[in-house]
């Protein structure tokens, strides 16, 4: 009997093939010969198959478009998850080819024959290709113990069990879910041993400092750091150091990989994570995707201004996790979700990562005196920019310094409020991100429709040269023209001399108002803008409201239109004082006088849209509403009271504070409304005597008697819808059960002093939770409901009281009989 000898070589080229034999095919004999190729046509069925069947190598469309990627795909799960790709930032059109050629070259050319991509040349020459069951292509020759090449030492933003990782190893994410152009993150792994994650520079690919670290560099002892990055089969990752210890970078519970399909990506939004995906649908329907098991780090928005240490960001280079001029949150699972800053809009309509870019840019116009009236100052709760484009601070004394600042600086695009500093900031904006925890603002300055040409054109329409011009056309008429004609004339001369005075009488009313900016209207206009005043928004003491649209030359707007039905009631004087004073006023927590109308006998106020309704059916609607919401919105109306008391020029009081006066804009921050029945005081004035105004239940007690009114029965109304916000229910509830909670703010009273508050949110989990709130804000409201008028705060001290700045103290019983004298709210006298 005759021997076979072999070599080494030859023994471990027929273990190779008998290996791929074994374990079943695509392919007729387990390997990809010379010669063979694949063209992209958009028929899945031209690829190549692991033995297995899992993986396939070959054409996929990431898209709609008739552009592939070159690309290794789960084959047997529905979505084709791609794991690796060759030339995402150069997609191949129809008809190119992939082809490993005659002479062992693996090319991928275009339909002119152009070369798209290719593999790594070697000196070795290869015989043949496969798709291995691990989802590694390779290219191998017989003559070698090792690859030639291989998918596995050439990653793109994806890593599968079994995979390891050298140092100077590089993953990148892609742009976006669909596109697969590098992105702007990668990880990396250094020499020194360490496992980054780090933003990019594009497209020079300059690495900005890490956002996330291993920890697994050991300058002191290199003995100690790492040296490859380990995929076991368990779906563990591992950074295996030098010394022979692991430190294993995955944690949590993992599913069994028996089951399950694993993957690990560097994802577009910058996270590291490691999936997982069922091998077999669910009694035949697939039910299940890709599961997020673990990713680091755990919040990037924050990362990426940290302190320096493991895992965080040093620098304040770049745009941060989102764009330029964008914001960034953590979404419930933990990822994060950009938003544009108000007034700016993505770059990239389809990446929400993009940069974000000004929707109207804004000018610098030093010449107009009242910045309020080009720019809106948009409230951002929580929100800070650590690091980016600060180029001035001052001590924070109040917001509304703050806020005038950045109106009146021709640079600032916004500001922060935190710490006791004012912030000012100028773009681009990077680095943005929201802090729950934390206590703080941004202001926005967003430009508002400008109507300023308008005003100018109105303005000039009765002087200048056209006027000059006229005059002297009629004193050449006179001195050259018979008696006769000069008798004429000078009739029409006094016919139009006494229309204009009639005309100029009958306008008296609006000429004051339209030194506000304010547009006018025609009732025609807006008899058009509401569709002959079809949709009713609501009606109200002295009008019903209508939505409508209107137009200018910069923008589409939908507003809502006032119609007063009441005008007979009102005295022309009346209205012209409290129109020309509320329409100056500009406050982020009122809803904003846009345009009048005064036609008779129409009278008309256009006011800004609020897309959410009122506070009423916020609060008593069927679901119920968030609690840190309603507490925002309790803090938002407090701060329009205070503005409206104590920072407008002429002192108003709202005289009907109720839910239904109080609207809620596209972000649900609260706008008070309704300034039909306001009053107003001039400055040495602290007290009005007029008829009862207001609604029942929110009125306060010294409407009754006859005596001068003062702000602060706008505190005892606050005082009500602040209890309303706190409990989700009505004032006065008839249909309840128990007859001590028919009316609230006795109900409430008792639940305090017996020490029960837990009852006023029984069915309330979110505020149940936070009780030490509940009782500040139960506190603060029976403080404004007292019927003492003197021991009633003052809308500051209520800010101030909700925002903790200053202590409050127990509060009496609201009832005038009781024994309780002289305490204000936080401990001083009546003079609070």
């Amino acid at each position: 009997m005759s021997k076979v000898i072999i070599n080494k070589n030859q023994f471990l080229y027929l273990l190779f093939v008998s290996v791929l034999l074994a374990s079943g095919n695509s392919q007729s004999d387990g390997t990809i010969k010379l010669g063979s190729s694949i063209f992209a046509s958009g028929d899945d069925s031209s690829s190549w198959l692991s033995p297995n069947g899992v993986f396939a190598f070959g054409f996929r469309r990431p898209g709609d478009q008739d552009l592939f990627l070159l690309a290794i795909w789960f084959e047997k799960i529905p979505d084709k998850t791609i794991v690796w790709y060759a030339n995402g930032d150069n997609p191949a059109g129809k008809e190119s080819k992939i082809e490993l050629t005659n002479d062992g070259q693996l090319k991928l050319t275009g339909s002119s024959g152009e070369v798209l991509w290719e593999a790594e040349s070697s000196s070795n020459r290869p015989t043949h290709a496969a798709l291995l069951d691990s989802g590694n292509f390779v290219l191998g020759n017989g003559n070698s113990s090792s690859y030639i090449w291989e998918s596995f030492k050439h990653p793109a933003d994806t890593i599968l069990p079994t995979q390891v990782l050298e140092v100077g190893a590089v993953l990148s994410s892609r742009k976006s879910p669909t596109n697969y152009s590098r992105g702007k993150f990668q990880m990396r792994f250094l020499s020194n041993g360490d496992l980054v994650l780090n933003p990019i520079v594009l497209p020079s690919g300059l690495a900005y400092p890490s956002y996330y670290q291993s920890g697994t560099a050991d300058d002191s002892n290199r003995v100690n750091s790492g040296i490859r990055v380990t995929f076991n089969d368990s779906g563990e990752i591992y950074i295996n150091r030098r010394n022979g210890n692991a430190t294993k970078l995955t944690s949590g519970s993992f599913f069994s990989t028996k089951d399950n399909y694993v993957r690990a990506s560097i994802d577009f939004d910058g996270l590291f994570t490691l999936y997982a995906h069922p091998k077999a649908p669910n009694n035949g329907t697939w039910v299940y995707s890709w599961s997020s098991i673990w990713f680091v780090p755990e919040d990037i928005c924050s990362s990426m201004v940290g302190d320096g240490g493991i895992g965080s960001w040093i620098g304040d280079e770049g745009s941060g996790a989102c764009g330029f001029n964008a914001i960034c949150t953590l979404d419930s699972a933990g990822r994060p979700a950009c938003n544009c800053l108000p007034g700016f809009s993505y770059t990239d309509t389809n990446n929400k990562y993009s940069d974000c870019k000004q929707e109207k840019v804004q000018r610098c116009d030093p010449g107009v005196s009242n910045q309020d009236e080009l720019y809106d100052m948009r409230e951002l709760p929580n929100t800070y920019w650590p690091t980016s484009a600060n180029y001035d601070r001052f001590p924070l004394t109040n917001e509304d310094d703050c806020r005038r600042s950045c109106l009146n600086d021709c640079n600032c695009l916004l500001t922060t409020m935190k710490e006791g500093n004012c912030w000012k900031k100028k773009m681009p904006i990077s680095n943005g991100r929201v802090e729950r925890d934390t206590y703080g603002k941004a202001l926005v300055k967003v430009p508002r429709f400008d109507n300023s040409s308008q005003v100018s054109e109105s303005t000039n329409s009765d002087k200048g040269p056209k006027d000059n011009s006229a005059l002297n056309l009629v004193l050449a008429i006179l001195l050259g023209s018979s008696v006769f004609l000069n008798f004429l004339l000078f009739l029409a001369i006094g016919f139009c001399l006494y229309f204009f005075i009639y005309k100029r009488n009958e306008r008296k009313i609006v000429s004051s108002i339209m030194e506000t900016s304010l547009r006018p209207f025609s009732y025609m206009e807006l008899d058009e803008a509401t569709d002959g005043f079809k949709e009713e928004l609501g009606r109200g003491a002295f009008g019903t409201v209508y939505k409508g649209v209107v137009s200018s030359s910069y923008s589409t707007n939908i507003v809502a239109v006032k119609k007063l039905d009441r005008w007979a009631e009102e005295t022309e004087k009346e209205f012209k004082t409290e129109a020309t004073t509320i329409a100056k006023t500009h406050h982020k927590n009122l809803v904003r006088l846009l345009g009048f109308c005064d036609e008779d006998p129409h009278r008309l106020l256009v006011y800004e849209f609020m897309s959410n309704g009122t506070l009423a059916s916020f609060l008593f609607g069927i679901l119920r509403p968030d609690w840190n919401k309603r507490i925002q919105m309790a803090i938002g109306v407090a701060r329009g009271l205070m503005y409206l008391h104590e920072e407008c020029s002429t002192q108003i009081i709202h005289c009907d504070i109720k839910p239904q006066n109080i609207l809620l804009d596209d972000s649900f921050t609260a706008r008070i409304s309704d300034f039909g029945l306001a009053k107003l005081l001039i400055n040495d004035q602290t007290r009005t005597q007029t008829a009862i105004r207001g609604t029942k239940g929110y009125v306060a007690p010294e409407w009754f008697r006859s005596t001068p009114v003062t702000a602060k029965v706008d505190t005892y109304s606050y005082g009500v819808v602040l209890l309303e916000i706190i409990c989700c229910r009505k004032n006065v509830e008839l249909d309840v059960e128990n007859e001590e909670e028919v009316i609230l703010s006795d109900w409430v009273y008792d639940c305090y002093k017996q020490k029960k508050l837990e009852k006023l949110v029984e069915t309330d989990e979110e505020a149940r939770s936070d009780m030490k709130r509940v009782q500040r804000l139960v506190m603060i409201a029976i403080w404004c409901i007292q019927e003492d008028p003197s021991l009633r705060p003052f809308m500051k001290n209520v800010v101030q009281m909700l925002e903790g700045v200053i202590e409050v103290s127990s509060p009496p019983s609201p009832s005038p009989y009781s024994s309780f004298k002289g305490v204000g709210p936080y401990g001083s006298k009546k003079s609070v």
